[in-house]
């Protein structure tokens, strides 16, 4: 009779739910045998986990699209998955086939550490109203409060300002830059979520930093995977907190600064920023149960906006002075220009881009060669579709190489070779390429990307105004292999800025 008790009962619904979930698995690899997407043979239970590096999940997908072709399966546990690779195919997906690909799947362990149902933020989102709804609000808030204007240009580049202060208390000494682009990025964003921007030495402000960094590891691990794609793992007493401290500090910080804001707020005074406006609407939505304007959610977006679009934008902006020091005549030609359209005189301006070609093919090749999310996000289809022939059904999870696009063979002159020329013609003037996709593309492009493509121009153009870069006297040369977690970022270097 014990076997009948509650206790005895939650084992076995566990396993009746693994096996019917493998039920479903067989069955659709059988209806679907002849089109479905080839892939290694997965283990039992474990699937192809143990298959790929993921200290290295970029090398892992290449190899596998050498054996099994643009589009092939794996397994991560009983979660089914396909890989899309190259242009042709990663653009049907996209773009072609946007609605039937523009899920993504539950993340199981953010609902563990302790983040309501609607939780979900812009990035993470379930395809749906809420997520358009999250989405609409974001985009337009982000423009009423500068966006594409004068003003938010403006606080980019007195941030600019600020960063090259920085940068020259270092004397022409070496230093490592990623910190303190950290901060300027983080600040811009600040000026967005909470109205504000942070002294460097702030200490919420670094610690608000540390946590970031520190979150972002722990999203980039074997372990991570495990626990989303096997959530029956999370069963364990006290493993999803100690594996994702950094995300709960991270998500602390973040409620004490939103507390903050609410106690400052004034009643009938127009919000200062996009955190008065979300909370703003969750007054007006009060009593809607179907509303996404929840407190919960409000952490979410914030979340989104501040951890995404810092880490992009400063980890392209480290493989841009990366890049200079390493191509040194490369820089002397972006200084040229600068020096010829802009001057010494004053601060760049979005404007100047139009007659800055080989600037902007630098900018441009920076993103491509640097290659920092290769992977995209994960998507997952909300119904049976059909890439390159293959059927891929409902619920499959999808990602996306964007490192085969950005570096496919077939198209670029010097796929694996930082070479601005990618991004010009005959004549030296910028050329578009179809191929360039590091905002990824479809429903799910990147909404921060008008911001990000901003302040890339307007940092990038100030710093190279104010300073010459290059390696530290009598250090080697380092390395523009990139390291990958989940982002891929330069290798730590050193360099020095010497004022012009």
């Amino acid at each position: 009779m014990g076997l009948l008790t509650g206790e005895g009962l939650a084992p076995l619904a566990v396993a009746m739910a693994v096996f019917l979930l493998l039920v479903d698995l067989m069955y659709r690899r059988v209806h679907w045998a002849a089109r479905y997407p080839p892939g290694p043979l997965p283990l039992p239970v474990l699937g192809n986990m143990l298959q790929l590096n993921f200290k290295d999940l970029p090398h892992s997908m290449s190899q596998l699209r050498r054996r099994f072709g643009d589009v092939f399966s794996l397994q991560m546990c009983w979660t089914p998955v396909v890989v899309v690779n190259g242009l042709a195919a990663v653009r049907e997906a996209l773009v072609l086939r946007g609605e039937d690909t523009a899920d993504r799947p539950p993340m199981p362990v953010y609902k563990h550490i302790g983040f309501g149902p609607q939780a979900q933020g812009v990035i993470l989102a379930r395809y749906g109203p809420a997520w358009r709804e999250q989405r609409r609000f974001s985009l337009s808030t982000l423009r009423n409060f500068g966006l594409g204007k004068k003003s938010l240009e403006q606080w980019v580049t007195e941030e600019a300002d600020c960063l090259c202060a920085a940068f020259a208390a270092q004397d022409g000494c070496p230093f490592s830059p990623n910190t303190l682009l950290n901060k300027a990025v983080s600040n811009v964003i600040a000026s967005l979520t909470h109205g504000r921007r942070f002294e460097y030495d702030d200490p919420t402000f670094l610690k608000l930093l540390a946590t970031v960094e520190q979150g972002l590891k722990e999203d980039s691990t074997f372990l991570r995977e495990l626990l989303n794609t096997c959530p029956i793992l999370l069963r364990i007493p006290g493993l999803a907190s100690k594996v994702f401290s950094g995300l709960r500090a991270f998500m602390d910080l973040l409620d004490g600064l939103v507390t903050e804001h609410r106690e400052s707020r004034e009643p009938g005074q127009p919000p200062r920023d996009l955190t008065d406006a979300f909370l703003d609407q969750v007054d007006k939505d009060q009593g809607k149960p179907e509303s996404s304007f929840t407190d919960e959610n409000l952490r979410m977006v914030v979340a989104d906006l501040f951890s995404a679009g810092m880490v992009t934008t400063s980890t392209t902006l480290a493989w841009a002075l990366l890049l200079m020091i390493l191509h040194p005549d490369v820089q002397r030609r972006v200084q040229q220009e600068i020096d010829e359209v802009i001057g010494q005189g004053r601060r760049p301006e979005l404007g100047d881009q139009t007659r800055m070609p080989y600037t902007t093919a630098v900018v441009h090749e920076v993103q491509r060669f640097g290659d920092i999310v290769p992977l995209n996000l994960p998507h997952m289809t909300t119904c049976d579709t059909e890439v390159q022939g293959f059927i891929i059904p409902k619920g499959t999870m999808l990602f996306l190489n964007l490192s085969s696009v950005l570096k496919d063979e077939s198209f670029w002159e010097k796929p694996f070779r930082f070479h601005p020329e990618h991004f010009l013609d005959a004549q030296g003037r910028y050329v578009k390429q179809e191929a360039f996709m590091p905002f990824s593309a479809g429903r799910r492009t990147c909404l921060g990307e008008p911001l990000a493509r901003m302040e890339l121009f307007l940092f990038f153009t100030r710093l190279l105004q104010r300073f010459s870069f290059s390696v530290p006297p009598g250090q080697p040369l380092p390395s523009d292999h990139g390291v990958y977690a989940f982002l891929v970022s330069p290798a730590p270097f050193q360099l020095c800025a010497v004022p012009r």
